[in-house]
């Protein structure tokens, strides 16, 4: 039964990871198990394994006892997917991955955001392990016309914040917890970030970034659990054995530029820069001079 470990190991760590969404029941498909039976099979050296386990026959009209159990669609990825480390993937095996993601995204409906969509926004840049991914909240107005993530105005100043650090955009991944844009702009709800939640940890798998930067409360309750940016900014955590450095939105401060708070904006930009030093100090790269 050890060539079996493996399997169940994975069974194990994704209905936990659906019970946390709050998930409470799954869908499998009548063919799950005798894929997995047979890749048992191809690494058993002897004696070869069982037949995949028959399916059983109802009336026309009722689903078989398996087709009342169906895995979210993010079981197509996570065949190609090794649960430990996404680092093994080549550059061409990623984008395959991310395309069928994004061609996912695009007739997704399993929230309402889906209905006031122009575009669906999957994020972009180095998905080859880059040092950085940037991850915010959700599209904004200018994000759902392009299909780009930042792009508006905290787009803009998120490459200011990219370029101090000494690199490009293309250099790093940015991307949204929700791949959708809110009505109105306004934070994505739970059952909307339960949702994407799912695409977003493939994402992360995939591309397998050395660093993440969550980018404002919403990140990081959604991919943290916790509450209160205040609190854990500039301050290292962890997701999944990858570094996690919290700090504000881009918006933030831009709220403050608009009220012409010229100290409540120094203030902001001070901390966020800290936190970005921090980052660059993990990756053991230098702080860029300021450019005058």
């Amino acid at each position: 039964m050890s060539q079996w470990t493996e399997c169940i190991d994975e069974v194990i760590q994704h209905v936990t990871f659906l019970k946390e969404l709050g998930q409470r029941s799954v869908e499998l498909p009548p063919n799950f198990f005798a894929k997995w039976e047979g890749a048992a099979a191809q690494k058993a050296a002897a004696p070869a394994m069982p037949q995949a386990r028959p399916v059983a026959q109802t009336p026309a009209g009722k689903p078989a006892p398996f087709e009342k159990f169906k895995l979210p669609s993010t079981v197509e990825i996570e065949e190609h997917i090794q649960w430990s480390d996404g680092a093994a993937l080549s550059s061409e095996a990623r984008e395959q991955i991310l395309t069928k993601m994004s061609d996912r995204l695009r007739v997704c409906t399993e929230c309402t955001l889906h209905a006031g969509r122009t575009k669906t926004v999957m994020g972009q840049g180095n998905a080859n392990s880059p040092d950085v991914m940037f991850i915010g909240e959700a599209p904004g107005e200018d994000e759902d016309i392009q299909g780009l993530a930042f792009v508006g105005a905290a787009g803009q100043f998120l490459t200011k914040m990219i370029n101090a650090m000494g690199y490009k955009r293309e250099e790093v991944y940015i991307t949204n917890i929700c791949k959708c844009r809110p009505p109105n702009n306004r934070p994505p709800d739970q059952h909307e970030m339960q949702k994407c939640l799912p695409f977003l940890r493939e994402q992360i798998k995939v591309v397998r970034p050395k660093i993440i930067v969550l980018l404002g409360g919403t990140a990081i309750k959604a991919l943290l659990n916790q509450t209160g940016v205040m609190r854990i900014q500039g301050q290292w955590t962890a997701y999944e054995g990858i570094p996690v450095m919290p700090t504000y939105h881009p918006s933030y401060i831009i709220r403050f530029e608009n009220k012409g708070d010229a100290e409540g904006t120094r203030e902001a930009k001070m901390q966020v820069w800290n936190a970005l030093k921090l980052v660059l100090a993990r990756l053991g790269k230098p702080v860029p001079a300021a450019k005058k």
